[in-house]
């Protein structure tokens, strides 16, 4: 079998965007993602396409939609997959296993969303289908509500995770002011952030709005390639290793704070790495919501369990602590697109190890890794990437 890399990508604005659909969401991004990797759209093999729907547009079939706004590309073999918020991940990883099985040699990814053209209600309702209905579809607070009960259980189990998870909302929107694909570029600031106020209403007891990622507008495409293809590619960013670990839909069925598929799928990765998680020089992680990203320390092994609070207090994650944690922003500024969301990660993580993050780029990078969960961490993708 052989290996995979990404030698090109495109990386839209997030935000409350004018563009009327995902056909032309992703006919935005998909010249640019094979201008970027200087490949032509007929040497393309195979489409790859990330799409939630689900009722934000009554047009579906969205895989063959790249076709429609990239003509030259009609033709060409398209699979659209879903698989909550992690649809993005869920593409490239199809990708990734279409190109290193030997089936094609290049494979293009893309992921989109178009979330705010139906009512902030109606986008609720179609977010809560991401758990699991018979018991949790009628949660107070949509699926901001499932996150809120387990950040209740947190802190009835280990103290109340309020401030921490300020200093995370407070974190991402500092590092979101550098990202211009982001949706809110301002350092809100850990008051702000921290205090119920009419600018920060409590969303879901105990969630405030600014612990809640946001309903965005947006695309991001990748270029895959085999190895062998990509040595004379301009940029080069492999695989090191990848997994991908579920855990059962409904969370009576399992502790919801011990996150135990991200960490199966985070160990998994790492291991097959041969690294440790302090090893790495950057962390893009699904911070759906602020206790997600808590509870993601934890699963990561950067803190013992119920002790997640201590990441922050050291400092490991800010911008200039020894493991930054979404430099980009995250899903708290950046936006979270469904189906954007985890091409998007994979894309920043890529910038950074090509030295082509702009603003945003750290001084030094080697290993970076990215986490995107689809559900409250049901479905669980996680993948550490390195510049050759």
């Amino acid at each position: 079998m052989t290996s995979a890399s990404i030698i090109g990508w495109s990386h839209s604005r997030f935000g409350r965007l004018e563009a009327p659909d995902t056909t032309t969401l992703m006919s935005e991004v998909v010249p640019d993602a094979l201008r970027h990797a200087q490949v032509e759209a007929a040497d393309v093999d195979a489409l790859f396409v990330g799409v939630y729907n689900n009722g934000f547009s009554t047009q579906d079939f969205q895989g063959a939609l790249v076709g429609v706004g990239v003509p030259e590309l009609a033709a060409t073999p398209a699979t659209r997959l879903e698989n909550a918020c992690a649809t993005g991940s869920a593409a490239l990883y199809a990708a990734l296993d279409h190109v290193e099985s030997g089936r094609g040699r290049v494979a293009l990814v893309v992921g989109a969303e178009k979330m705010t053209g139906v009512p902030t209600a109606r986008a609720g309702e179609i977010l809560l289908s991401g758990c699991y209905g018979p018991e949790e579809s009628d949660v107070d607070g949509g699926f901001a509500g499932v996150f809120a009960q387990i950040a209740t259980a947190y802190a009835e189990r280990h103290g109340d995770p309020s401030d921490a998870m300020a200093r995370i909302a407070a974190k991402n929107h500092r590092n979101g002011v550098t990202n211009p694909y982001a949706q809110i570029r301002k350092d809100l600031g850990f008051d702000a952030c921290s205090t119920v106020s009419e600018r920060n209403p409590l969303v879901a007891p105990p969630l405030r709005r600014t612990d809640c990622s946001l309903i965005s507008d947006g695309a991001a495409a990748l270029v895959v390639v085999a190895d062998d293809a990509a040595v004379s590619a301009p940029r080069r960013v492999r695989f090191r290793a990848r997994a991908h670990a579920n855990d059962a839909l409904p969370l009576s069925r399992r502790d919801p704070l011990e996150f135990a598929g991200v960490r199966r799928a985070w160990t998994a990765a790492t291991s097959a790495a041969g690294i440790e998680t302090r090893d790495l020089d950057l962390i893009e992680t699904h911070d759906c919501f602020t206790i997600a990203e808590l509870l993601q320390y934890e699963a990561f092994g950067l803190a013992e369990r119920g002790q997640g609070a201590r990441v922050l207090e050291e400092g490991l994650t800010e911008v200039d602590g020894a493991l930054p944690v979404n430099r980009s922003g995250g899903l708290k500024a950046k936006g979270h697109p469904i189906g954007a969301t985890g091409v998007s990660m994979h894309a920043i993580a890529a910038m950074q190890l090509s030295g082509e993050a702009g603003d945003m780029q750290l001084s030094r990078v080697g290993l970076a890794g990215v986490f995107n969960m689809g559900g409250a961490a049901v479905a669980n993708y996680a993948s550490i990437l390195e510049a050759w």
